[in-house]
């Protein structure tokens, strides 16, 4: 049985827990069932990558989704954790062979972040496409 892992943020819990919805009614407008998703909650974006790997060696999924939101502060923190972020899920991606994909936002404001969890912008539902293709482009590239 085909299976996806999402890892989802708690922080920033109004814009993460949207970006979650979104993505699972992707997958499920897609056919895939609640049997063939795992969700995995994280207290915040620096823990995404750490659970992301643990998923990622198991050989249990096609993918990995990482959902987060890295909002910008009074410091330059955010951009400390959103560059970590990023490289960890793609050293992860490479190192493991399963796709991890990127649906950590990392918008100025609350209501950019907002806006980026529906319509045009719906990063969660862009998400879920995006694992979609690679599993499909992986099982094309391996003869699956």
């Amino acid at each position: 049985m085909k299976r996806i892992a999402v890892v989802k943020s708690r922080f920033n819990e109004d814009v993460t827990s949207r970006l979650l919805a979104s993505c699972l009614k992707t997958f499920k407008s897609e056919g895939w069932t609640d049997a063939q998703l795992k969700i995995i909650e994280v207290p915040g974006a620096w823990e995404i990558p750490w659970a992301a790997q643990e998923l990622a060696k198991t050989n249990l999924y096609q993918a990995v989704v990482a959902l987060g939101c890295v909002m910008k502060g009074r410091t330059r923190q955010n951009e400390h954790l959103a560059r970590s972020l990023v490289q960890s899920l793609h050293r992860i991606s490479l190192e493991t062979r399963v796709p991890v994909i990127l649906g950590v936002i990392t918008p100025n404001t609350e209501r950019q972040a907002l806006a980026r969890t529906k319509g045009g912008t719906d990063r969660g539902r862009e998400a879920a496409l995006a694992a979609l293709e690679m599993i499909a482009l992986k099982e094309e590239l391996r003869g699956s």
